[in-house]
């Protein structure tokens, strides 16, 4: 809680913990099947689908900006739907317009960097702890879209462009983000720098093993399918959400 004005105000996202990055791998993993599925399995189309979830998008981002404090389910949705829409920007990028991976992948760092460079400019700040402000809350959003989109880009260019596999890519991500871990908890390194290095890498990570579980095996997978990928892993994030839901009391009691 902040002080805005002389007004109360409540952090509109969660405070990175466990369960954050539990459900964060598994969201990040259905914005990767469910844009497959949708787009390919379902035959709708790379655009048509990119349209129709942009504007489920925007609705789940008015409900979200709708509340003036965290809400598990309203912030889990959209952060769900943004990936599925990062993943679908960039495979429009790359598979519509013929942009290479390494062009998607410099423009959208590009993105990215403008992003905390305006929101810093403006907020003195890059702290998840205090997105109390619609103004900061934009910025964060913002930023979550660029991290999904250039998650993907990462992922794809070294998993299918360079050859190396899903279940390498994966491993190289999960070693990425370890080192990360120790830098932070062992070194001290700045805590607001490592979230987000962290952020971005867990979308790569997430896609990997993804693709690893829904992409058949003459791709190198396990041949599971979309839907069967897409269906557990939403279970999952349900779960995660409803213990959530329940523990956020807790929590802002225990903040208090």
């Amino acid at each position: 809680m902040a002080i805005i004005d002389g007004v109360e105000a409540y952090n509109r996202v969660p405070r990175a913990t466990v369960d954050f990055w539990l459900i964060k791998l598994m969201a990040v993993t259905v914005g990767e099947t469910a844009a497959d599925f949708l787009a390919l399995n379902m035959g709708i189309g790379l655009q048509t689908t990119t349209i129709i979830m942009m504007v489920v998008l925007a609705i789940a981002i008015g409900l979200q900006f709708s509340r003036r404090r965290y809400v598990p389910w309203t912030y889990w949705l959209a952060v769900v739907l943004v990936s599925v829409v990062g993943t679908l920007i960039t495979d429009n990028l790359v598979d519509t317009f013929g942009i290479p991976l390494e062009t998607t992948t410099i423009g959208c760092t590009i993105l990215l960097a403008l992003t905390f460079g305006a929101w810093y400019a403006s907020e003195k700040t890059l702290s998840i702890h205090t997105i109390v402000t619609t103004r900061r809350e934009i910025f964060y959003w913002l930023a979550i879209l660029f991290t999904f989109a250039l998650g993907t880009a990462v992922g794809d260019y070294i998993a299918e462009t360079l050859g190396l596999g899903y279940l390498a890519t994966g491993g190289l991500f999960a070693a990425i983000i370890a080192l990360i871990a120790v830098a932070h908890f062992v070194f001290k390194a700045d805590a607001i720098l490592t979230f987000w290095l962290a952020y971005i890498l867990t979308r790569p990570l997430g896609a990997s093993f993804g693709d690893l579980l829904s992409q058949p095996m003459e791709y190198g997978g396990l041949g599971l399918g979309t839907i069967i990928t897409s269906a557990i892993f939403l279970a999952v994030i349900a779960g995660l959400v409803i213990y959530m839901s329940l523990m956020a009391p807790r929590r802002d009691a225990s903040a208090a």
